[in-house]
This record gives C-alpha cells, structure tokens and sequence, in this order.
C-alpha cells in the first residue's frame, strides 16, 4: 500500500478513535477512544471506563484487545492494528506486547504516561519478545484538544 494511501486509511480509522473518545467524555470519563481494525474492519472497540466499572485497568486499549480477541477468536492480534487517540501508558503497552499486536496508531502524546514513544518504548524493546510498529502523533491536535476541554471542564 502506498504511503499516502495508508495514511489516508490511518486517518479514517482514527476518525472511529475518536468517536469512541467522544463516548467516553459523555461519560464523564476521560476521553480516550480506541479500535482494532483486522482486514479492513474494525473488530474490536473501547473507550476509557475506569468511573463507570470502578476498574483501574478499564482504559480504552484494553477494552479495545478484549474486545478484538473475542471477535477474533483467538489471543494474539499479530495481524491488526490499533488506532488510539492517547499514547499508551505502560500497563496498556505491556498488554499491546503481550497480544503481539503488529501495528499501534496513536492521537496525543502523553508526557505524564506515555509508554511507546514519550517516557518509554516498551513496543520497540528488542529485549522482549515481540515489537510493535508504531506511529505517533496522527491527529495530536484534535486529541489534545478534547483531553484539555475535558480537563479544563473538570476543574470548572
């Protein structure tokens, strides 16, 4: 697939990211949206439900695996990719590794947490045993935006 080509495709599924990012911000969550697409569809979705569930571990990505597994059937996403509007934390990457996801796309960087590019590259560590390839910043501005209105909103 042609570079252009694929990044058009990036920016479609990241346009579903971010619907699921709007799901949570309705929720009062914080707003982080992910899907998991596999030949062309998207077969597993998650946005952040650490409020709703009372689930440290409810954030978007693992929602988001959970889901793709059960679609899939299986427990190894070595042929998907997963759109995300926030970098991913370091228990999120650790999962992403653990299903041997071939490919992550993300929205924002995260200073605080992010664990593929920012504070860490747990996907890109050779010392484990599967690396994930990665793409950062696709849509940053729109994910930082909604993550400061969210943010600002909270603090009234």
């Amino acid at each position: 697939m042609a570079l252009s080509s694929l990044l058009d495709a990036d920016r479609t599924w990241m346009q579903k990211a971010f619907r699921e990012a709007e799901r949570a911000f309705d929720a009062d969550e914080v707003p982080v949206g992910a899907v998991i697409v596999h030949d062309g569809r998207v077969v597993g979705r998650g946005h952040n439900l650490v409020e709703q569930l009372g689930d440290p571990t409810a954030h978007a990505e693992i929602m988001a695996v959970t889901a793709a597994c059960d679609t899939l059937g299986r427990k190894f996403l070595h042929d998907c990719t997963l759109y995300v509007t926030l970098e991913p934390c370091p228990m999120c990457a650790g999962a992403l590794v653990h299903a041997r996801l071939k490919r992550l796309v993300f929205g924002a960087y995260d200073e605080k947490a992010g664990a593929v590019d920012t504070l860490f590259r747990i996907g890109q560590d050779e010392r484990l045993n599967h690396q994930i390839e990665v793409v950062g910043g696709l849509e940053s501005d729109r994910a930082s935006s909604m993550l400061r209105a969210f943010f600002r909103a909270k603090r009234g």
